[in-house]
């Protein structure tokens, strides 16, 4: 039976101490496991049930090079492989079941994926903190703390970031969806010059996060979304389509747009622009052969005393707001019928 033979710290939190300590990824794989809460009767069963979708996305992570800083946390339970401490140095025999997970179950399972292919991933270090014999009440305790009281980092810093991150970290649609953001606030022409909120710029009360403006483009820019549907696929063309159809509502608006009135400098009336983009008007320009302004304005028949105000959507949250401003855009729609009215079924 193998053994492990780690250098470690202890440390004291209050009542609770635990150890910190670096593993490789193959002992941690084989000596861990996942107590699930509802399903597991044993003290310490805290955790969901397993999301294979984030495994494989994991397993893909890991074999390009993905980097694991944070700790993986242990509930060290087996009564018979016992944790000894000599001279600074953790011994442990290499025997399953000796430790629940109480956070970063889908790394290790990614990671154990990983390692299915590629052999040499399991000598990858990873640091691991080491609880010993704790409740139930204590496993939850702390993955609470981790869950809810350590928030994540805001999406439009992510999303930012995306910018400036290797390849095999980032998303590509969200990266490609930034830099149509970066168009939309950049270009003297457009109507979103100076309007959304990249991280580091200064601070005010309007103008749209570039969280939303991420999340919305997204579906039109990723593989096998919108636009690749179509057989566009070039930034260039994306952005300059979305410029035409923010250009042909700035039109409707007039001398009117930049008021505080106007739904669309909201995250609401974007979300309901693109939405509206991605149901309805991809599949009429297609048609027609057109995604320019003309096209666009020639299809939204919005006279002056029939705007989307920012008045209709108040009050409503979630996905009410962007969806009532899809609905006045859908009732704004009129479009031109082309073709020989001749189909092959």
């Amino acid at each position: 039976m193998a053994k492990v033979n780690a250098p470690f710290i202890d440390v004291t939190q209050g009542a609770r101490k635990f150890l910190v300590t670096k593993l490789p990824a193959g002992v941690v794989a084989d000596i861990s496991y996942v107590a699930v809460r509802g399903q597991n009767k044993e003290e310490g069963a805290i955790q969901r049930i397993l999301n294979t979708r984030r495994i494989a996305n994991i397993k893909d992570f890991t074999i390009q090079g993905g980097a694991y800083p944070n700790a993986i946390i242990l509930n060290w339970v087996h009564k018979k492989n016992n944790l000894e401490r000599a001279k600074g140095h953790l011994q442990f025999n290499v025997t399953a079941d000796s430790a629940q997970i109480i956070d970063g179950q889908h790394r290790v399972e990614g990671i154990k994926a990983a390692i299915q292919e590629s052999a040499k991933l399991g000598k990858l270090e990873l640091p691991v903190v080491i609880y010993e014999s704790l409740s139930t009440q204590e496993c939850a305790d702390i993955f609470l703390s981790i869950n809810t009281e350590q928030k994540p980092v805001a999406r439009s810093l992510v999303f930012d970031l995306y910018g400036v991150a290797s390849e095999h970290v980032v998303d590509p649609a969200a990266v490609r969806a930034r830099d149509i953001a970066i168009v939309l606030n950049e270009s003297e022409d457009s109507p979103y010059a100076g309007v959304i909120k990249f991280p580091g710029t200064q601070t005010r009360k309007s103008g749209i996060a570039l969280s939303t403006v991420v999340s919305a483009i997204k579906p039109l820019v990723e593989e096998k979304g919108t636009f690749e549907q179509i057989d566009i696929k070039e930034l260039e063309l994306e952005g300059k389509i979305i410029l035409n159809l923010f250009k042909a509502l700035q039109r409707k608006y007039g001398d009117k747009w930049r008021e505080k009135s106007n739904v669309f400098l909201y995250a609401a009336g974007f979300m309901g622009a693109m939405d509206f983009l991605k149901l309805k008007l991809i599949t009429y320009c297609n048609a027609q052969g057109s995604f320019t302004e003309k096209t666009f304005s020639e299809a939204i028949d919005l006279p002056k005393n029939k705007l989307v105000l920012q008045e209709e959507v108040k009050g409503l949250g979630g996905k009410d707001a962007p969806k009532r401003v899809y609905e006045r855009l859908v009732e704004s729609f009129v479009p031109k019928v082309k073709g020989t009215g001749k189909f092959e079924v």
